[in-house]
């Protein structure tokens, strides 16, 4: 047998490695930096606010003076509503509608504000979703769309009294006000669950799917060094 075959074995493993990573979108990247992050408290958080920037973790209650209500008069900080239309196998957005006011997390008495503009796929929340079809938002489709096409209704909100993990760079607004954000390349990450539920949430329900990209990522390289050892080994022989 060849050393090329396990060579060959192992790209194609790494090339579905790496496919599997693409269907998973941003969500397989939040739920590996809301796992592997390391955690410190609000108030370290808050010396952390400056040069050098460091990404970091940090629990505690999400507050606000200024909450609105949503429909079951739950006090929200926050709520995204998006409109999605079904072009093959991905959505895309036909209305994405932001509410949201100023806050920040709590632990006991220091507290940190969240760059809620920065929100936006590292929001890991409970969805409520409505399904339908085109027919059914005539007025907010793209004129000529086949009306059997589905469209769903998105909601993600955050609570005033929910208790939350949020992942970032602390740093301080233009008034010198102590808050965390998106940076160093990475997004803000907010979670209103525990860890183990929002990577379910991330991997949609399935936590074994999110095992394949490292399994297939050891096995290539296994392969691989495999089939370039044994190629080394015929060059000496």
């Amino acid at each position: 047998m060849s050393p090329l075959i396990p060579l060959a074995a192992g790209l194609v493993v790494l090339a579905t490695g790496f496919l599997v990573v693409r269907s998973f979108g941003p969500r397989y990247r939040v739920g590996r930096l809301l796992a592997s992050t390391p955690e410190v408290s609000i108030a370290e958080a808050r010396t952390l606010a400056g040069d050098p920037p460091r990404y970091v973790r940090v629990e505690g209650r999400v507050d606000s003076e200024a909450d609105f209500e949503d429909d079951a008069h739950r006090p929200l900080v926050f709520r995204r509503t998006r409109l999605q239309l079904r072009r093959g196998s991905a959505w895309i957005d036909l209305d994405d509608r932001r509410e949201r006011v100023p806050f920040e997390l709590r632990e006991g008495l220091d507290s940190i504000a969240i760059d809620d503009q920065a929100l936006d796929a590292g929001l890991v929340v409970v969805v409520r979703e409505s399904e339908g079809t085109a027919a059914d938002v005539a007025d907010r489709v793209p004129a000529g769309t086949d009306p059997g096409t589905p469209v769903r209704l998105r909601i993600e909100q955050v609570s005033s009294v929910e208790h939350a993990i949020v992942v970032g760079v602390p740093g301080l607004d233009a008034v010198g006000t102590a808050r965390i954000s998106a940076g160093l390349g990475r997004p803000l990450i907010l979670a209103t669950m525990e860890r183990s539920d929002a990577m379910r949430v991330l991997a949609e329900g399935d936590l074994r799917r999110p095992v394949l990209p490292a399994a297939t990522l050891v096995a290539g390289l296994a392969l691989v060094a495999l089939g370039l050892v044994w190629t080394l080994l015929e060059a000496l022989s």
